[in-house]
């Protein structure tokens, strides 16, 4: 187990120097898929596994870091920061990158990163990274960034170091999550509000397919040239629409729907799939735990059948789950192509259930399901 000693007695081993740690959680996202990039609605949470980020000032430029999961350490100069091919110090680089373009001075420093965020399982991992970073370095040199900054910055990074032309869901759960609660977030104005969850007898279980399918990324570019397409065609007659944040299904049906089939099913989906964050959001303030799940399925179904950015192994999980009462919903969880499934399970059946799923999953498809169980937990703070 990670700990705030743990953390700061490796650092003191590997710099000899008492360090400023920050920790910042990992996210699951209720529901509201492929909406943060059309400016809709999403309904994340921060989680109880986290990235740990240790630093203590240098007297010289050199950054100097150290990740505990690679055992690997990768040093630069300040002035000469670029992304590196070893990917991992990356979401840091790109941060202080990102400092400096804002003019923030920042001068060399030691890094140490732990963290218990399952890499690769779609937890935002790499979001956690960039927030920590952010946190960490505006105490260490007192940069006095504001809090809404910290989310803006991990995006940018990401966008220009790591690649990934993320929309900014990952980034602002992390920072602004919050015990007991989700987090719903408009994705164009960044206004945003804590809804409790109250699970009541119920525990949220990911399972991870253990899959990340190599067709994600052309895929995922595809839907946001096929949202684009139908957002210019709507235009023609409703000029004022910018995103599909702004269509309605009556939009795409005049418009879209006698155009392009396929175009006007993705869309539809998106335009659906903001509105089942609203819902979802009356659902937990009623405590109607039976709706949300229901919700959930409803995403899942549009995310296969309609977005299709699904797979077996998500299919397989999600249809399996509707045999047991005690299962109120599931979903495909993230971007698509594998990653978790998010499950809400009754707390007296979790064990079961995990018991059911596993074997069944491994023989058909000859892979090991992991488990992961999550609560919700408070966003990026100093410890």
């Amino acid at each position: 187990m990670i700990t705030r000693e743990s953390i700061q007695n490796k650092f003191k081993s590997i710099f000899k120097e008492e360090p400023i740690i920050v920790r910042s959680p990992g996210r699951i996202n209720i529901i509201g898929e492929h909406t943060d990039y059309n400016d809709g609605f999403v309904l994340p949470a921060a989680i109880d596994k986290a990235v740990y980020i240790a630093v203590s000032k240098r007297n010289d430029d050199l950054i100097s870091l150290y990740a505990e999961d690679y055992k690997a350490t990768y040093e630069v100069e300040l002035n000469r920061i670029a992304p590196s091919n070893l990917q991992w110090p990356n979401y840091i680089l790109g941060v202080v990158d990102q400092i400096q373009k804002r003019g923030l001075n920042v001068g060399g420093f030691n890094l140490y990163i732990d963290g218990d965020v399952p890499l690769g399982a779609g937890l935002s991992s790499s979001a956690a990274v960039e927030c920590a970073t952010t946190l960490a370095l505006s105490e260490l040199f007192e940069l006095h960034i504001e809090r809404l900054e910290i989310p803006k910055i991990g995006q940018m990074a990401e966008h220009t170091y790591a690649g990934v032309k993320c929309g900014i869901m990952d980034q602002f759960a992390s920072t602004f999550g919050k015990k007991d609660h989700v987090l719903k977030l408009d994705c164009r104005s960044l206004a945003y509000e804590y809804v409790p969850l109250i699970l009541d007898g119920y525990t949220i279980i990911l399972l991870n397919t253990n899959v990340k399918h190599a067709l994600g990324d052309t895929a995922y570019n595809k839907r946001v040239e096929q949202c684009k397409k139908a957002i210019d065609w709507i235009k023609e007659k409703y000029p004022d629409v910018v995103n599909m944040r702004d269509v309605s299904v009556a939009m795409l049906d005049e418009m879209v729907k006698n155009k392009d089939a396929e175009v006007y099913t993705k869309t539809r989906f998106v335009v659906e799939e903001s509105e089942r964050v609203h819902e979802a959001c009356e659902h937990l303030k009623a405590g109607n735990l039976i709706a949300l799940g229901q919700n959930l399925l409803a995403s899942h179904h549009g995310l296969s059948q309609e977005y299709e950015v699904s797979c077996d192994e998500s299919d397989y999980l999600v249809d399996f789950t509707k045999q047991f009462p005690q299962v109120l919903g599931a979903r495909q969880m993230g971007g698509g192509f594998g990653g978790c499934t998010i499950n809400i399970v009754k707390d007296d059946f979790v064990e079961q259930f995990i018991a059911q799923v596993s074997a069944p999953y491994f023989s058909k498809f000859g892979k090991e399901l992991t488990i992961i169980q999550v609560k919700t937990d408070d966003g990026t703070s100093v410890l």
